[in-house]
């Protein structure tokens, strides 16, 4: 009697365990993925590591996202390639015109000059800049997830303030792929002298620092947290361009998901998102009260007129012209989409500064 009672327990023990087990192996996830990060920004790290923990929570552990910071996966050009061929399934990056034929929008000069001009901007599904730069994904086979902005861009150099567009005389100024930019660069400085390199960002600290350059286009997380305020002594607030990154996956695996997985997912995205903003935009004043504290380095802040002269001088509109409008043409035909996203811009600001007089009334 005993010995069967005994038995019993055993069995019953034995079962609890198989169902135990049974339990943590349907726990596994389905999907193990990978994100990489292609630059080595701390405060942009923060959210995409949370994007991915947000992805198992509300997945219910069915996907499961490894995070790779500060370039471990490769270069920004590597992790790209690799999420275009599925290698890599997410990553964040700049989607330069040389990986996204259609990715110039992010870097067209004096279009966003203000977080809520850039929140409108980039909104999902229909915000002005979101629409045609999600076609332009499309077309290289990746999708976006979200928009990670770090703000505004103004131009630093080791030579002198510039206050005006002359002082860009015969200055070197590090340039990229992204071709909105390095035009708009080019128009504020003609007759000046100043020539262009491509450095890659990557390699731009010690360009700078080795004389290779005298200067960048830069934005404040990048002068505190890569350390360019060591090898600039300048820097002069233009806010001229407005910063924007873009987190996306593999398009065909997007594709292949089941719809309660890409809800899980989104609702990540959008939770990142807007973590993201508010790292930025609170991390923004910090870094500007570090940089005023540092001795051999030294911030003009331009007036609204100083600015209309670099705005004026750098023919926006003949750059949208000759750069965007021809893809615009190409991909939304018979829309007229150029004029559309200019007059939204518009749009945006008005009512971005409306909101202010009002606030401060």
């Amino acid at each position: 009697m005993v010995k069967a009672c005994f038995m019993r327990k055993v069995l019953a023990a034995a079962a609890v365990v198989m169902i135990l087990g049974a339990g943590t192996a349907s726990a596994a996830p389905e999907y193990k993925w990978r994100f990489g990060q292609t630059s080595v920004r701390a405060s942009q790290g923060k959210s995409y590591k949370l994007f991915c923990e947000l992805i198992k929570k509300y997945s219910n552990g069915r996907i499961e996202v490894e995070f790779f910071p500060d370039n471990q996966l490769g270069t920004l050009n590597e992790i790209f390639h690799a999420v275009q061929d599925g290698e890599i399934e997410m990553c964040g990056f700049a989607p330069y015109v040389n990986l996204v034929p259609g990715g110039m929008f992010n870097w067209m000069p004096w279009t966003v000059e203000s977080w809520e001009e850039c929140k409108m901007a980039f909104s999902r599904p229909d915000g002005c800049l979101y629409v045609p730069l999600e076609e332009a994904m499309k077309e290289v086979g990746v999708h976006i997830l979200f928009t990670v902005s770090q703000g505004s861009y103004g131009i630093g150099n080791s030579v002198r303030p510039i206050k005006t567009p002359a002082d860009f005389k015969n200055l070197k100024m590090r340039v990229s792929s992204s071709l909105g930019c390095v035009r708009g660069l080019q128009n504020m400085a003609e007759g000046t002298g100043m020539t262009v390199e491509t450095v890659p960002w990557g390699d731009l600290y010690n360009a700078l620092a080795k004389g290779v350059v005298d200067g960048c286009w830069d934005m404040w997380p990048s002068l505190v947290e890569e350390r360019h305020c060591e090898v600039m002594k300048y820097y002069t607030s233009l806010d001229w361009m407005w910063d924007a990154n873009q987190v996306v996956i593999n398009a065909e695996l997007w594709a292949k998901l089941p719809d309660d997985l890409k809800v899980a997912i989104q609702k990540a995205a959008d939770e990142a998102e807007a973590d993201q903003y508010a790292i930025q935009i609170a991390e923004e004043n910090n870094f500007k009260e570090f940089l005023k504290k540092q001795p051999h380095f030294e911030i003009y802040y331009p007036t609204e007129a100083e600015r209309a002269e670099f705005r004026n001088r750098a023919r926006n509109l003949d750059n949208w012209n000759d750069l965007c409008k021809p893809w615009l043409d190409k991909h939304f035909p018979g829309q007229d989409m150029t004029a559309k996203i200019l007059d939204q811009l518009r749009i945006n600001r008005e009512k971005v500064l409306a909101d202010k007089a009002a606030a401060a009334k």
